[in-house]
């Protein structure tokens, strides 16, 4: 009379599979330098220096980058400090600390996100024209 279901553990869906992710920085790690990809790189660890990549760069809770990232998208859920230039969009998810400037045309911030800098957003490729907004939020 009644269907058993089996029970499936429920999983937070993710828009990128693991599979897809050709390069991790775990936790614990720190490198410093300059880092140059063209395809999804996570990382989780410490990082300093310069990110730049026309594709998608995953920066995990346990991250810590101090960095000028130019990216086509980026989605962070770590601590950091510096400037963000994403062709994209920018997804900010909590409990990501963020100080510094982001220039992306498109912007998500998830409660919990707390974000001291500079917002500019723009339409197209003329970044360098559009004005910048002080963005001094703690949600």
């Amino acid at each position: 009379m009644f269907n058993k279901k089996e029970k499936q553990p429920m999983r937070k869906e993710t828009p990128i599979e693991k599979s897809e992710i050709k390069a991790f920085l775990g936790p614990g790690s720190q490198f410093e330098g300059k880092l140059v990809f063209n395809e999804i790189v996570r990382l989780d660890g410490g990082f300093r220096g310069e990110v730049t990549s026309h594709d998608t760069l995953i920066v995990g809770e346990s991250a810590d980058l101090q960095a000028d990232v130019q990216v086509g998208t980026l989605i962070l859920s770590g601590r950091f400090k510096g400037n963000i230039k994403a062709k994209s969009r920018v997804e900010l998810r909590a409990p990501a600390q963020v100080d510094g400037s982001i220039e992306t045309p498109a912007l998500s911030v998830e409660d919990g996100v707390t974000l001291n800098g500079t917002i500019t957003m723009n339409i197209g490729e003329d970044a360098s024209s559009a004005k910048p907004v002080d963005a001094e939020a703690k949600k």
